[in-house]
């Protein structure tokens, strides 16, 4: 009971939510489940792909990991972790010091159909700022990404 009593008192100390590292995608999992993005949109197509990215869950949701993706009108096709940015153009999307992402996910696979973007993220599971890095590729009409937070 006295190590339970403690834990929770971690919990509320300072504000932050405790997260354990299993409660974290690494970067491995973010690549992974992006290559399941391609597979898939491939399979079914992009209108039930992107659908079934948005609607957030297993296998394109897991944890802190999502797909999001963009269209070739920079609007927003997809994302599982914020759906209600869906339709909007992609300069929606910014880090921490309002950088637009959208730009710089498409520019990352502007050369090749792969990249990577770095940014700061405010992670939905610590409240804290964190550095995250995005895979992006590009897949039909679309630039799809799985980032991972990876502090430190």
């Amino acid at each position: 009971m006295r190590l339970f009593c403690a834990l929770v008192a971690v919990f509320l100390v300072g504000g932050h939510h405790l997260v354990w590292a299993g409660d974290r995608g690494t970067p491995t999992e973010a690549k992974a489940m992006l290559q399941k993005a391609v597979v898939h949109y491939s399979a079914v197509g992009r209108t039930q792909a992107l659908a079934d990215f948005t609607a957030g869950k297993s296998p394109f949701r897991d944890r802190d990991l999502y797909v999001v993706c963009i269209s070739n009108d920079h609007r927003v096709s997809a994302s599982g972790g914020f759906p209600h940015y869906v339709g909007m153009m992609s300069d929606v999307l910014k880090d921490a010091s309002s950088r637009p992402l959208g730009r710089a996910i498409v520019e990352s696979v502007s050369t090749k159909s792969q990249g990577t973007v770095s940014c700061l993220m405010t992670n939905p599971l610590t409240g804290d700022t964190e550095p995250k890095l995005l895979f992006a590729e590009t897949i039909g009409e679309d630039v799809c990404g799985v980032g991972a937070y990876n502090p430190g």
